[in-house]
């Protein structure tokens, strides 16, 4: 067995691997990490979902029936924008303490730091834990790979608990919101700009529709972690020329959930709202997650992550939508942690970086999570398995 890699070195590779979704693929980090994770004792699948667009699902057991504590994040990255960056944003530049490129917060270094903790664990003697790691492609444009996998029978198996390690600081998150993102489209009949009487005009029909939404009420309390859903109309365009009446208008409604109401009843309650000028079609449809912060689980992590974040954590949530929308339900509905070393305000940004200091103090908190998991006897835990 290969000695464990540095989280470091290892998120400066992943980072040289252009993974920007969709004008690349992340073949070549998944082979990277699946060679990795097989030297390191564990069993490795790969999925497809289309050429080059690779998940893996990363197993090693344990020795008793406790069902495996489960680490996931996405290799994928979104794009880098048209302004110049400062470095080169796959070489991985490290100044001071933070690391520099596309993907750093979001979230190669989280991906760093869970697999160096799993293959730390697999060095440690088995009990009765097991040790999953499931990582996705394609997470950035609505969690395709882990859609892909949950599609398949047996890809993912079961699990006890799930671990995302997207941006947050190292500090455990309960959740987030979902997502439910819409094309609403207006249709009309076009006619001469200059006799508009003779025509049915879409833009005025969708901008009737943008102006409704503002008066829009999701009839559901605010969560009390979560807080209270939100709309925005993000996307307007319509027409073809300045001289002719449209004849079709489309509008992008970004929606993000809350628990109280599925995706599916917010999109029925907005047809009927909005009317039958108007089509809205989903195209991300992601729903919320949120966790307990009562279980004795999740209580254990809050009083783990607690010296390393100077206070005992208190139960909050994220407000971007991860992988857990599809994994959650689809490992049973389990307890449900956000929990990675990624700053989130630099998702996404140009000249994107990371704390060196927070990839290696995840690494720790990764494993301690894992190693208290596999030693600690079948109990309920708030678990499901």
């Amino acid at each position: 067995m290969n000695a464990t890699p540095d989280v470091i070195e290892l998120t400066r590779k992943l980072l040289s691997f252009d993974t920007v979704n969709p004008t690349s693929t992340e073949a070549r980090c998944a082979d990277h990490l699946s060679a990795l994770l097989q030297e390191g004792g564990y069993d490795v699948q790969s999925y497809a979902h289309a050429e080059g667009r690779t998940s893996l699902v990363a197993c090693r057991p344990g020795r008793g029936e406790r069902p495996p504590l489960c680490f996931s994040g996405h290799m994928d990255t979104v794009p880098l924008g048209s302004a110049p960056w400062l470095h080169d944003p796959f070489s991985g530049a490290v100044e001071g303490d933070r690391i520099l490129g596309r993907g750093a917060s979001d979230m190669k270094g989280g991906l760093a730091a869970m697999v160096v903790a799993a293959l730390r664990l697999a060095e440690y003697p088995r009990s009765e834990g097991e040790i999953k790691l499931v990582l996705t492609a394609a997470e950035e444009t609505g969690s395709e790979g882990a859609r892909h996998l949950a599609g398949l029978p047996d890809a993912l198996g079961e699990a006890g608990a799930l671990i995302v390690g997207e941006p947050t600081s190292n500090a455990p998150m309960i959740g987030h919101k979902g997502a439910l993102w819409l094309n609403a489209r207006t249709t009309g009949v076009a006619a001469h700009g200059s006799m508009p009487e003779k025509g049915v005009n879409a833009v005025v029909k969708a901008a009737r529709a943008v102006l409704r939404l503002q008066d829009y009420a999701f009839g559901i309390p605010s969560h009390p972690v979560l807080g209270a859903p939100t709309l925005n109309v993000g996307t307007f365009s319509g027409g073809t020329n300045i001289n002719s009446v449209p004849d079709e208008a489309v509008f992008g409604i970004d929606i993000r959930t809350v628990p109280g109401r599925s995706n599916r009843q917010v999109l029925e309650d907005l047809r009927s709202y909005l009317g039958s000028d108007v089509k809205l079609d989903p195209f991300v449809d992601l729903e919320a997650v949120a966790t307990d912060p009562d279980l004795p689980w999740v209580q254990e992590v809050f009083d783990l992550t607690a010296p390393r974040l100077e206070k005992r954590p208190h139960p909050a949530a994220m407000t971007y939508f991860t992988d857990a929308s599809i994994l959650t339900p689809a490992l049973g509905n389990v307890p449900t942690l956000i929990l990675g070393p990624g700053d989130p305000s630099m998702a996404h940004t140009l000249n994107e970086s990371c704390s060196v200091s927070k990839i290696k103090e995840a690494v720790d908190v990764y494993f301690e999570i894992g190693r208290r998991w596999c030693e600690r006897e079948r109990q309920d835990s708030g678990f499901k398995g």
